[in-house]
């Protein structure tokens, strides 16, 4: 997909998604991105679109490294710069400086909930990378008190645990029009 060079005036900021896997950012992002009449984007399938596999694959294959840099490169310049709804796998905000260029690039938004909500619904999805070990509920508390900082540092964070879709959609939709009034 061809990047936007200039943004338009009848653009709207971006919306991006961050948060840990297994928080809901894909499902919330297509139900905003349909309430909001914008373009939904999901990194994680963009970017398995372009290389022909999928994250898994890269990750075994490449390296984390390799895949990180493509979440960045796909960031910079693989997508639209106004009106898209970006949903952005897990660990992209971690990466150094990731939290600063979403942030001059649109709204962003973290979704979160509790280590035992994120286990209990990670445990249905065999393509988590990440969780390919011997002890993935371990692993996921790991990953959580490494990143927890940096997500709650990233945007507006919204819980998704305990509440319904659609009042998590509603959630995310008033956060987001509040913040892009500000949007220069």
């Amino acid at each position: 997909m061809a990047a936007v060079s200039e943004k338009s005036d009848s653009a709207k900021p971006n919306l991006y998604i961050v948060g840990f896997m297994g928080v809901g950012k894909s499902a919330i992002g297509r139900k905003v991105a349909r309430e909001l009449r914008y373009k939904f984007i999901d990194s994680d399938h963009e970017i398995e679109s372009k290389e022909g596999m999928k994250v898994a694959e890269i990750f075994s294959q490449r390296g984390e490294p390799a895949f990180r840099s493509m979440e960045r490169e796909f960031i910079e310049s693989g997508h639209p710069d106004g009106s898209c709804v970006v949903s952005c796998g897990g660990g992209l905000v971690v990466q150094e400086g990731m939290s600063d260029l979403l942030k001059e690039k649109g709204v962003v938004v973290c979704l979160f909930a509790s280590p035992e909500c994120i286990i209990e619904r990670t445990s249905r999805n065999k393509n988590r990378p990440l969780l390919n070990v011997d002890n993935p509920e371990k692993r996921v508390r790991e990953l959580l008190s490494e990143r927890e900082p940096i997500y709650m540092n990233a945007g507006a964070c919204i819980t998704t645990e305990g509440r319904s879709m659609p009042e998590v959609v509603r959630h995310v939709i008033r956060t987001y029009k509040a913040a892009a009034r500000d949007y220069a």
